[in-house]
């Protein structure tokens, strides 16, 4: 009877156990230390990542993103001959390479899907172009459907990241200094605003967080060190906020890279590639005006891309030059920041949960 019931206790913990781990899906540069697309299996109730394995040889994935339903996983290529490819998520994680097509652009660096699954956005920075896919119910992707071509006579584009939102589409050009918004019309994207913001400084908006009802925009820019506070309105957009992402002490150069909401969205963060650190700002939500409370330092050398873990409790960090991934505990009544530990990873540039 002991021993029966030792067995079923043992079974349950094994599962429980088993149940707190989900797969996180490392994207990196394969510059001789990686080969293409990384999985770890990430604790919700610790923090603890466990288990590092290639899921799956390709180059340059520099960044991933997950259809709606999860079952497949697209990367773009960051490479001079650039291109986006699809994988399908098999049972014990690892990826089946589906398909594959042109960017239609040099350096892509980001990809992201529509909430429906079927259409998707690559930003190819090198080409100064953004390019639009359907995407077939096998998970394949078509040959793009539309191509921005941003690139001028005297000023060079850097198409840097793309969203959907409901029937609308947002790209972030870091040379333009653009945020362009165009509305779906006739299953066509026409421009609808050739900048939400202005500016006459090279601030270089690069990655951006909406709010869930798409109200507030909040742009984080690599070259100005700043976020840019956005809101929508019933005649367009306004500039509502503009803060700093430094501490006031820190005189080196810096990059900014990516930015995030919380999950409740009352919290803003931020990554700083120079001073090495995440911002973290509280967030008024009636005005959507932002306050910065918190610079943490990362435990690594540039820190590209960040994620915020599904429960909202945790936040990883990839830092590209350290090759090493930082995990913080996340103070849900404050929205600062504790660092836990950190685990060593091959380049990591992108972090999918």
């Amino acid at each position: 009877m002991k021993i029966r019931l030792l067995s079923l206790s043992f079974s349950f913990c094994f599962l429980n156990c088993f149940a707190q781990n989900i797969p996180l899906y490392i994207g990196t540069y394969t510059d001789g230390h990686s080969e293409g697309i990384y999985k770890l299996q990430f604790n919700l109730k610790t923090g603890e990542l466990s288990r590092l394995q290639l899921a799956i040889a390709t180059e340059n994935p520099s960044f991933i993103t997950y259809s709606p339903n999860k079952k497949y996983l697209y990367a773009v290529s960051e490479s001079l001959g650039g291109s986006v490819s699809s994988f399908k998520i098999q049972e014990n994680g690892l990826l089946k390479f589906l398909n594959k097509v042109s960017s239609n652009g040099t350096g892509p660096c980001h990809i992201s899907l529509n909430k429906q699954g079927n259409k998707a956005v690559v930003s190819n920075y090198r080409g100064g172009s953004a390019s639009i896919y359907s995407i077939a119910r096998d998970g394949k992707l078509n040959e793009a459907s539309q191509i921005f071509d941003y690139n001028t006579t005297d000023i060079i584009s850097h198409a840097h990241s793309a969203q959907f939102f409901r029937d609308e589409l947002y790209i972030a050009d870091l040379g333009m200094n653009a945020l362009y918004q165009y509305k779906l019309k006739n299953n066509n994207y026409e421009l609808a605003t050739p900048s939400i913001f202005k500016t006459t400084e090279n601030l270089g908006p690069r990655h951006f967080a909406l709010t869930k009802n798409g109200q507030f925009i909040y742009i984080i820019n690599e070259h100005g060190s700043s976020v840019t506070s956005v809101k929508k309105t019933a005649s367009g957009f306004k500039q509502i906020d503009y803060d700093s992402t430094l501490d006031e002490n820190y005189q080196g150069k810096n990059s900014c890279a990516d930015i995030h909401l919380s999950k409740n969205e009352h919290y803003l963060y931020g990554s700083n590639r120079g001073e090495n650190s995440i911002v973290v700002f509280k967030r008024n939500k009636f005005d959507g005006t932002i306050e910065k409370i918190q610079t943490v330092p990362v435990h690594g050398d540039w820190p590209r891309n960040f994620t915020l873990d599904p429960s909202g409790k945790f936040l990883l960090v990839a830092n590209q030059k350290s090759r090493n991934i930082s995990v913080f505990s996340i103070d849900t009544s404050s929205g600062t920041l504790t660092f836990l530990h950190d685990v060593k990873a091959p380049t990591p540039v992108c972090l999918l949960f």
